[in-house]
């Protein structure tokens, strides 16, 4: 399958699944949705894998690598996703996906010491300022109604959807560690899954959620869509285009699945956003544009120079 085909699939998929989501929540808990989705995606990658004669079993080196990917990747963040959308507007969450392209540099700052450039600075100064127009007015009224006794809900979803960006982003710099290990990518997806949906439902069993099986089948028909398109295609696609064309350019999918998430939502959720809240919005996706543009002609013009012949070369 040709790339831009790949892209244009993770893009529709992933653009679509914010709102997907929707539809598995108010039968049953959060987290109860997110073992039924990893779980059916988890089975679905393992026997994809033994079809084609992979061999199953990977040594702990690796296992306790996608085990903190599972954490990070699908058991904290989805857990956080699922939740901040009982308060939030899907499309609003996956604005909030989008600004993972600057979590990133600050985690790679964090952890490895990796400079952070001025143009990524200057991209982030403008998300900020295209957050606070977005969230000025939900927050604000947020906040009135904590201070008037109420529950503040719409806040804790912010919060929520924060919490689960970074947590992606974590998981998203623990994937080198797993490829180290295995360069099999449906069976580390199926392990990191596998990983991910057993600790989500050991919560959920020490927290003595409920586990009925919902009846209305628009939730079966969500939860088999996020498994199999959203969670086994979509990744299958996403890891195959970074392999082919790089991470600086497979992650404009992150630019364009918020503006797909933002439309379903006028439609389906009746989301009607102020001026002041477009502008928020267009700011930041502008600067999640500016930021992996400049990120992209910086890797271009390195490998230039590493190619160009030296002074000496005769």
């Amino acid at each position: 399958m040709s790339s831009p085909l790949l892209f244009i699939i993770a893009c529709l998929i992933w653009g679509s699944t914010f709102w997907a989501i929707t539809l598995q929540l108010g039968d049953v808990a959060p987290a109860v949705s997110v073992v039924y989705r990893f779980g059916l995606a988890s089975a679905t990658l393992f026997a994809w894998c033994a079809v084609r004669g992979d061999r199953l079993r990977l040594p702990w080196r690796a296992q306790k690598w996608m085990l903190l990917q599972g954490l990070a990747s699908f058991a904290l963040s989805y857990v956080c996703t699922y939740s901040s959308e009982q308060y939030l507007v899907s499309a609003l969450v996956s604005v909030l996906f989008a600004l993972m392209v600057f979590w990133t540099p600050l985690l790679n700052r964090i952890a490895f010491g990796t400079p952070i450039t001025l143009s990524t600075c200057c991209a982030a100064f403008v998300a900020i300022c295209g957050i606070v127009l977005l969230f000025y007015q939900s927050i604000g009224a947020a906040l009135q109604d904590i201070l008037g006794g109420g529950n503040g809900h719409f806040l804790l979803g912010f919060i929520l959807a924060l919490v689960a960006t970074v947590s992606s982003t974590a998981g998203n710099a623990l994937v080198m560690k797993v490829r180290e290990h295995s360069g099999n990518v449906m069976l580390t997806m199926a392990w990191t899954m596998l990983w991910g949906t057993l600790m989500v439902a050991a919560w959920a069993i020490a927290t003595g959620q409920s586990w009925q099986l919902p009846t209305r089948p628009s939730y079966w028909m969500g939860l088999v869509y996020l498994a199999i398109f959203g969670s086994v295609i979509a990744f299958s696609a996403y890891f195959t285009l970074i392999a082919r064309i790089g991470t600086q350019k497979t992650v404009y999918i992150g630019v364009v699945t918020p503006v797909i998430s933002v439309l379903l939502s006028v439609q389906f959720e009746h989301y009607r956003p102020a001026a002041i809240e477009w502008v928020g919005m267009v700011l930041c996706l502008s600067s999640v544009a500016w930021a992996l543009t400049s990120g992209a002609r910086k890797t271009s013009t390195i490998a230039s120079l590493s190619t160009t012949p030296s002074a000496k070369a005769t």
